[in-house]
């Protein structure tokens, strides 16, 4: 083997190196936990100008909460958020600003397993209320509680809860199953809900409809993603209230829904093809004045989660792979001739 192919093979097998690790790249909206077993979730969301106000979740009986997350969504901020969840000081931090900023938008997060797992882990099942506070409840726009939770009647799963923020230039992520996925078995499934802060439309007084757009596997199924949905006071086009949780009381939106339409909660299964071991989903708020700060994905069997740019498939990866090994190949010939 001479010199020249060794040179040829390092620099093929950096090619390939490359390509394969574009996919691992952080994003702006990153992924924070993956669960996988027979697991499910619970979201909701409340926006309001009152200094306290009621935030649920939904969680069958006989189940055991794995963790609990309790977000704000900040406008004109940075502001150190503070709370309470039943009763309960939250400890919230650090706050994640949007980048590039419109109005000082962020969010912060805190771990709320400690408040949450004692009342579900012994309930009787159904959907469980929390009452929660504002220290700055001009400033924290809204919040949004999710329960990730374990039950012994559910299939095995992955639950992904990506945050952060919104990036104008879109934001990416990709399930990676073990196994080829099969929509038409009876028990698949494939969802997500979004979190979005600072987000208002025109029926609430706002000048405008600000929405942001959701592609999976390269479809775009929404444009409207956004509005204050989660508001629950007289005038909810206010600062203080502007926020979105696609919850578990929240219908799925339909294909290409109008503004009013879109309760950011997506079924994903119509996306899938039989036999892809991907899914891939993209948000981006081309306005810049929306916060994306939370997604969670579902769906049923065992997959990783990477952010950044899309992750080929693994029939494109092969072919890839089985290009530079022939190159590879006609340079050595080449060299033999």
């Amino acid at each position: 083997m001479g010199l020249k192919y060794l040179k040829i093979t390092s620099y093929l097998f950096l090619v390939v190196c490359v390509l394969l690790g574009a996919g691992s790249a952080q994003a702006s909206l990153a992924t924070f936990q993956t669960f996988n077993g027979t697991v499910y979730y619970s979201a909701d969301g409340l926006g309001t100008l009152s200094s306290s106000g009621t935030i649920s979740a939904s969680v069958p009986v006989g189940s055991t909460v794995l963790a609990a997350y309790l977000y704000t969504s900040i406008q004109g901020g940075p502001i150190s958020a503070t709370g309470t969840l039943g009763g309960t000081a939250v400890s919230y931090g650090p706050y994640v600003a949007q980048s590039p900023t419109c109005c000082g938008l962020g969010m912060e997060r805190a771990n709320v397993t400690s408040i949450v797992k004692p009342i579900i882990d012994v309930g009787p099942g159904g959907v469980y209320n929390f009452t929660v506070t504002e220290g700055n409840t001009s400033a924290q726009d809204g919040e949004a509680l999710v329960v990730v939770y374990s039950n012994p009647t559910l299939p095995t799963s992955t639950v992904p809860i990506l945050d952060g923020f919104s990036n104008t230039a879109a934001d990416s992520f990709t399930a990676m199953f073990t196994q080829p996925l099969n929509p038409s078995d009876p028990a698949f499934f494939a969802e997500m809900a979004l979190g979005i802060g600072f987000s208002c439309g025109v029926a609430v007084g706002c000048t405008s409809d600000q929405a942001s757009n959701v592609t999976v596997n390269g479809t775009l199924i929404s444009a409207n993603a956004g509005g204050n949905d989660d508001a629950v006071v007289p005038n909810p086009g206010t600062n203080g209230s502007l926020i979105t949780v696609g919850g578990f009381d929240d219908p799925f939106s339909p294909m290409l829904p109008t503004y009013a339409q879109d309760h950011e909660r997506y079924n994903l299964a119509s996306r899938v093809t039989s036999g892809q071991t991907s899914i891939i989903v993209q948000t981006n708020n081309p306005s810049g004045d929306d916060n994306i700060f939370l997604a969670v994905f579902a769906g049923l069997g065992t997959a990783g989660v990477v952010t950044g740019p899309t992750v080929p498939e693994p029939g494109t990866m092969l072919l890839m792979g089985a290009g530079l090994l022939g190159l590879v190949g006609i340079a050595r010939r080449r060299r033999k001739a």
